[in-house]
């Protein structure tokens, strides 16, 4: 059988990696430095006896980077290499800023054809000002055809030097004049890491923070600085909710507004004593007293869990929603010949109790290949907070107030699959733009939910039918295994019928979750991220949650194991 290029990848690669353990261990020194040459040196060799001799071209570059990569995902998830190409959007992912027009891109088929729209400018962005929609599907780019062009090629085309001109000509769904040109210059663009914040509850200060940008720490601490001004806060949330994290230097700044100068927050351990590092707080506070609480979920990793590990191991925040994503690795970037980049896993992060939250073993795994997890319920190691609290090591941040994450139904994904509430949005607001309240107000009323119902054509809506494949196995199963009979087939039918959609039925009871990606579609093309955020707010049980906290007296000292706050009202002397 010829083998293909993929495969010649991974055999240099595993020739390598083999040569390398066994002359190792032929020398008892795994990181022998001889060792490690001559496996250089085969691998070398091997490669130049391929693309002499084999039967087809090899592509030299594709190869190479498969193998490289190979190796890497042996390691961990986190250590990759970043070939030349690529290497401008890791720097716009770590600094929040780029060369561009300031808008997401969605790549969708359309009739059978590749089309590329424009699903959400950056407010205050180049595209934004120019006039730029959501739904926009982009035809034309500097007078060039799009046709056919995937989302990276528009991409490219796009972003360039700040200052250079560009025109680009959209197709705009229910509009008179559909076909629209846009002539403008493209800019730097800054990532804002806090599209919003505000006063929710009443007296909640809320600070929504998505990533950890070199700009995080300063958005945060001026938004804390201009809610504290507001007379009506008394407490502070902070929502690192599917904050992925980022910059490292970004959580050490956040948690020092909250307390004193000098405290430490976490220590970085290498593969040595020389690499270990600590690392405390180096700006003064903004406030060491307000209530705070910090959400977080599934998705916040990273800077985002050192942010809320160290307040919760410091017992100053009540962590609120459901556990973190569990990484206590960090990583630095190396510079490599020809503009590549490898971004290398150099330490273990351990946060102010001493402990580690890393959930997963990458230098052990199971019997079927998976990684283990570095504790279990049972084996993680327990730690205390500055007051004396228990939590424990591995597996994340745990919150203090749990909150379980509304589970995503199968009819929500096949609408956003599908694109059915994009759509919708794009015709709404071209229809009613006028009417649509503010993002404080906006909700989906009985009419728009019907409208939206109305828009769905049923012949082509597609259910992921998962219901309809189990029970068709079973009933194969069922006639394998002698248990099919006129009985149990007419069983079978009835059963069928129950479970055969009905699509109006369905849209009604998932009527909350539909209408979720309703408001958040409408609010984006009116008011961008920040409406979104703002709209969402509304309804949200951690921050309500939060809420039930703060007002019940006690309650926030009593989570922290605080000392009971003195009454400032003096006592009376007995005469």
């Amino acid at each position: 059988m010829k083998k293909t290029i993929k495969y010649i990848a991974w055999a240099c690669l595993a020739l390598c990696l083999t040569n390398t353990v066994a002359l190792a261990d032929d020398d008892k020194a795994v990181n022998d430095d001889a060792a490690v040459a001559r496996s250089l040196d085969i691998f070398n060799s091997l490669y130049k006896e391929l693309n002499t001799f084999y039967v087809d071209t090899i592509d030299a570059q594709k190869t190479i980077e498969n193998a490289i990569n190979a190796m890497l995902d042996d390691i961990d998830p986190y250590t990759e290499y970043i070939p030349a190409k690529e290497a401008d959007d890791f720097i716009t992912i770590s600094t929040g800023e780029y060369g561009g027009i300031g808008s997401y891109l969605m790549e969708r088929t359309v009739d059978g054809k590749k089309c590329v729209f424009i699903s959400g400018p950056y407010e205050g962005s180049p595209a934004a000002r120019a006039g730029l929609r959501s739904g926009d599907r982009i035809i034309m780019i500097d007078g060039d055809s799009t046709a056919g062009w995937d989302s990276e090629k528009v991409s490219k085309h796009l972003k360039g030097q700040a200052n250079t001109h560009l025109t680009v000509t959209v197709v705009r769904p229910w509009d008179e004049d559909s076909i629209k040109t846009f002539s403008f210059n493209r800019e730097t663009i800054s990532v804002n890491p806090v599209p919003y914040y505000g006063v929710t509850r009443g007296d909640i200060g809320y600070i929504d923070l998505t990533t950890f940008n070199e700009k995080s720490a300063q958005q945060v601490r001026q938004a804390l600085i201009e809610l504290k001004k507001d007379p009506r806060v008394k407490n502070i949330v902070l929502d690192l909710r599917s904050n992925g994290g980022g910059i490292v230097e970004g959580s050490m700044q956040i948690v020092g507004c909250f307390v004193p100068k000098g405290t430490q927050v976490m220590q970085m351990r290498g593969r040595d004593k020389t690499s270990e590092r600590t690392y405390k707080t180096t700006v003064d506070p903004v406030d060491t007293d307000i209530p705070l609480a910090v959400l977080i979920d599934g998705a916040s990793a990273s800077a985002s869990e050192i942010t809320a590990g160290a307040l919760q191991d410091l017992d100053r925040a009540v962590i609120i929603g459901s556990r973190s994503y569990g990484k206590g690795l960090v990583q630095s970037t190396r510079s490599l010949p020809y503009d590549g980049m490898l971004k290398v896993t150099i330490a273990k992060y351990y946060i102010p109790s001493g402990r580690l939250i890393q959930e997963v073993d990458y230098g052990n795994r199971n019997a079927d290949g998976s990684f283990k997890k570095t504790t279990t319920d049972s084996t993680a190691r327990i730690f205390h907070t500055a007051h004396g609290r228990e939590v424990r090591e591995g597996g994340g941040i745990a919150p203090d107030i749990k909150v379980e994450p509304r589970e995503l139904k199968r009819i929500v994904y096949n609408i956003m699959r599908d694109h059915w509430d994009f759509d919708f949005a794009t015709r709404y607001v071209a229809q009613h733009g006028n009417e649509i309240a503010s993002p404080a107000d906006f909700t989906i009323t009985d009419e728009i939910f019907n409208e939206f119902k109305a828009s769905i054509n049923p012949d082509k809506f597609e259910y992921d039918k998962v219901c309809e494949q189990q029970l068709a196995t079973l009933r194969k199963t069922a006639t394998a295994e002698g248990y099919m009979n006129d009985s149990t087939a007419a069983a079978f039918d009835r059963l069928e019928a129950l479970l055969k959609h009905d699509l109006d039925h369905d849209l009604d009871i998932h009527r909350r979750d539909i209408s979720t990606l309703l408001s958040q579609e409408i609010m984006d093309r009116l008011y961008y991220q920040r409406g979104q955020v703002e709209n969402a707010i509304k309804d949200d049980e951690c921050i309500d949650k939060a809420k039930e906290m703060f007002d019940k007296p006690g309650e926030y000292r009593r989570i922290l194991n605080l000392p009971a706050k003195k009454s400032s009202t003096p006592k009376k002397k007995k005469k």
